[in-house]
């Protein structure tokens, strides 16, 4: 198969405008779209195929990796830069399965979007203005966590004369520089691991650091340390809600260190966005947040080890922008943008929020799949 091929798959990505494509064994080339897997009309792969899919992309280093660990990822640009239309970026991840070679690759557009058309809460913008604390952008893979992180960076760059470090593994969106300057360092290619480039950043006259995963120990201490000393840090967690960022945050560390660690986080917090990425009624996505600011109130909950009472400071603190996922989904679901079945797939917690579309006068489960006015938001 020739680099041709390769090519006129990702062209039919981005003109699509698919998430993702799949290249497997035994299956045609599959994207995926508005959430759901759809095969292109094309062959079955075979082994040598996707052996010439992944040579025709990987650099050197990614195929070695794949020989000597079973996979590895990178990204790559495709297309005229110029031409956004016509172009990408492409997170690779290559990995073995039963001895063959199969490929995912995630786009990820070529424009930024814009940090209102995102639909964040407008206290935002004031939030990463601050010139220390730590901002931490939560969710399951593919909730759009990076998305998010890139049009809060975009922001600062075109408003803010700031020094940006970036770490990310791999780079998914390109920074230019703009009213500041930014440095993105990609693990693997420019530095060993997140820990180590969190340590020399802080030698490098940073204003705003962005870790790209805080995935062990030695990084969240090294993110909390960054933001108590003068930084503005972005970082993310796989967490679902505010209160449940706080205990995974926590849980990082020796018994003997939390009491410490609470202390720390309950100053050197500022904000937690959890979000999800649902099905938008008709097609495309749309996301879901749950938003918490850091008030006295909550940063004392922090330090007192009390963040299962997090939710209902959450919702007494509607006036700073704060929201719940639940009443987030809610709102999208009343508006007909989701369906309930997705609503209570995401929701914290489903059976509450059932019971609240069975009061209303809807219906979640089999009906509503079987009968797509069932479902339909009672207003």
């Amino acid at each position: 198969m020739s680099t041709m091929r390769i090519d006129r798959l990702l062209d039919t990505v981005i003109k699509q405008e698919a998430s993702d494509l799949h290249l497997t064994v035994g299956k045609p080339p599959t994207v995926r779209m508005s959430g759901r897997l759809i095969e292109l009309k094309t062959k079955e792969l075979e082994p040598e195929d996707t052996v010439a899919l992944m040579k025709a992309i990987s650099p050197e280093r990614s195929q070695n990796e794949l020989q000597e660990e079973g996979g590895s990822d990178f990204g790559f640009a495709y297309g005229p830069q110029d031409d956004p239309d016509n172009s990408a970026r492409f997170r690779v991840s290559i990995f073995r399965q039963k001895g063959n070679v199969s490929l995912v690759l995630r786009r990820i557009p070529n424009r930024l979007l814009d940090i209102d058309k995102i639909g964040l809460p407008p206290i935002v913008k004031d939030l990463i203005r601050r010139p220390r604390g730590l901002f931490l952008v939560t969710g399951p893979t593919g909730s759009g966590k990076t998305t998010t992180l890139a049009s809060m960076i975009d922001y600062i760059n075109m408003n803010i004369d700031r020094h940006i470090i970036t770490v990310e593994d791999p780079i998914e969106y390109y920074q230019p520089h703009k009213k500041s300057i930014v440095n993105q360092r990609e693990v693997g290619t420019d530095v060993p691991s997140f820990s180590e480039a969190l340590r020399r950043a802080l030698r490098q006259d940073p204003d705003v650091i962005l870790v790209g995963e805080m995935r062990d120990l030695e990084t969240i201490e090294a993110a909390i340390t960054a933001a108590e000393t003068g930084h503005l840090v972005f970082g993310t967690l796989h967490t679902n809600s505010a209160a449940g960022t706080i205990n995974r945050l926590i849980d990082a560390f020796p018994t003997n260190q939390q009491a410490q660690v609470r202390a720390q986080l309950s100053v050197a917090l500022i904000a937690v966005l959890s979000q999800q990425l649902l099905k938008r009624k008709p097609k495309g996505m749309i996301a879901a947040y749950e938003f918490m600011v850091v008030t006295p109130a909550i940063s004392n909950l922090i330090r007192e080890a009390q963040s299962y009472k997090i939710p209902s400071a959450i919702q007494t603190g509607k006036k700073f922008g704060m929201k719940l996922l639940d009443d987030f989904l809610w709102e999208l679901y009343t508006k007909d943008q989701i369906a309930a079945e997705d609503m209570v797939d995401r929701a914290a917690n489903p059976e509450m929020i059932a019971e609240k579309v069975h009061r209303a006068g809807g219906q979640v489960g089999r009906a509503e799949l079987d009968d797509p006015d069932a479902a339909k938001p009672v207003t």
